[in-house]
């Protein structure tokens, strides 16, 4: 019997493309699905076959938006905090973002509800690092959704969110759990009691996302997570990957279809990209490697010069690129790393903030990758740990089994199961 699914991600590719996946499969079983995004996202859910509802997380600006802007000013203006130990980043960059995201939760709160009392779901899929009131509040059955770096979830043996330390080494770690905690503090209560306020119950202890007692679902392969000291309840279920089958189709452009070396894809993500001195120096480091180079550029495309041995487009299809691709040069975002590991790629990470350090430690220790310093790295540097790893034998062995594993049991059909199982 068809069932009405309403998917809240958050407003951010990442998050969004892991539910379009889920949503995809959901919808070929007969369900009614609907997203919940914000307006600028408005038409793109629509255009692959779903029901929108808009929602906006701020008031309205007083003059038009332009598309890409707000990525735009946002690098502008906090990129010289990238290039800081993450310990220093948790006051100036972590807890301002936490603290811009719950007065989006605060001020989307009567929106949501208006949404949820009109589409009447049977279940809600909320993909985000925050509570939304509004979700436990209406009665629903609801699923929470770990698309970023299972670290989120916390644990004595896994290193802190956000950190990019090592697991072998704790001696950081009690430093920045501190430090983190002190930061948050004050967020964190009176968010607990805006909870309250709207109904829902009151934020778990240092956490500003509640665990649902229906559903929980993260994605990271077996093969790179993490041990921990207390093993996940009976309610949560890895994913491993969540890889839709949404993107156009793509094929390697006749221009580097035969030519020497081999085919890289570098993309750093819709904010990375934004940085286009960090992107025209990749660029240019890359123009000298012998190697073709297909290049994500992003919402500052019209300021990138490519080489000769490069094609590239400010959006491309990243699961039709991947499959055609000999190695991967990423920022080390969620999406990009369970995907790299799903085909089989190995990868150079390039960490900007937030969990892509948690991502680009985990496949450098786990030895699918190799972490570089991002601002900090040479050339030589870059297209040695390029060519290392492309002759890396053994390592591209070892991916290949891990690519026929994780294809043989896609995350998005076992996350329909689960939801359906839930329903």
């Amino acid at each position: 019997m068809s069932k009405t699914i309403i998917f809240f991600p958050e407003g951010a590719y990442g998050p969004t493309n892991n539910c379009v996946g889920i949503g995809d499969v959901l919808r070929r079983r007969g369900h009614r699905v609907v997203f919940v995004i914000e307006e600028s996202f408005a038409g793109t859910l629509e255009a692959k076959g779903f029901e929108e509802r808009l929602m906006r997380l701020t008031p309205p600006p007083e003059e038009e938006e332009v598309p890409g802007q707000f990525w735009k000013d946002f690098i502008r203006d906090t990129a010289p905090v990238f290039r800081k130990p993450t310990i220093e980043q948790i006051r100036e960059f972590t807890a301002p973002t936490f603290e811009a995201l719950l007065d989006g939760a605060r001020y989307v709160d009567d929106r949501l509800r208006e949404i949820f009392n009109e589409v009447q779901p049977d279940v809600i899929v909320e993909d985000n690092v925050l509570t939304f009131p509004a979700i436990l509040a209406s009665g629903k059955p609801w699923v929470r959704v770990v698309s970023c770096n299972p670290a989120e979830v916390k644990d004595d043996d896994v290193p802190p969110p956000f950190s990019g330390y090592p697991t072998a080494d704790r001696s950081a770690w009690p430093a920045y759990r501190d430090e983190y905690a002190a930061a948050h503090v004050e967020l964190h209560g009176s968010f607990s009691a805006f909870c309250v306020e709207r109904g829902a119950p009151a934020l778990p202890e240092g956490e500003f996302m509640h665990e649902s007692d229906w559903l929980n679902l993260y994605l990271y392969p077996e093969v790179v997570d993490y041990e921990r000291a207390a093993p996940l309840g009976p309610t949560w279920h890895n994913l491993q990957t969540s890889v839709r089958a949404t993107d156009d189709a793509w094929e390697v452009p006749d221009a580097l279809r035969d030519g020497p070396g081999a085919l890289i894809y570098l993309s750093l993500g819709s904010l990375g990209s934004a940085d286009v001195e960090l992107m025209q120096g990749l660029i240019d480091t890359m123009g000298a490697s012998g190697h073709r180079v297909i290049v994500s550029k992003g919402p500052q495309h019209d300021l990138l010069t490519l080489h000769d041995n490069m094609v590239g487009a400010e959006f491309l299809p990243q699961t039709s690129v991947l499959p055609h691709v000999d190695l991967v040069i990423t920022h080390g975002g969620n999406n990009t790393v369970t995907e790299s590991l799903f085909f089989g790629k190995p990868m150079v990470l390039l960490p900007l903030f937030w969990d892509q350090y948690d991502n680009a430690q985990r496949i450098h220790e786990t030895g699918f990758g190799v972490r570089l310093d991002t601002y900090g790295h040479t050339p030589e540097e870059l297209r040695g740990a390029v060519d290392g790893l492309l002759a890396n034998s053994a390592l591209l062995a070892r991916l290949a089994g891990v690519a026929s594993e994780l294809q043989a049991a896609p995350g998005t059909a076992r996350a329909a199961d689960l939801i359906e199982q839930l329903l």
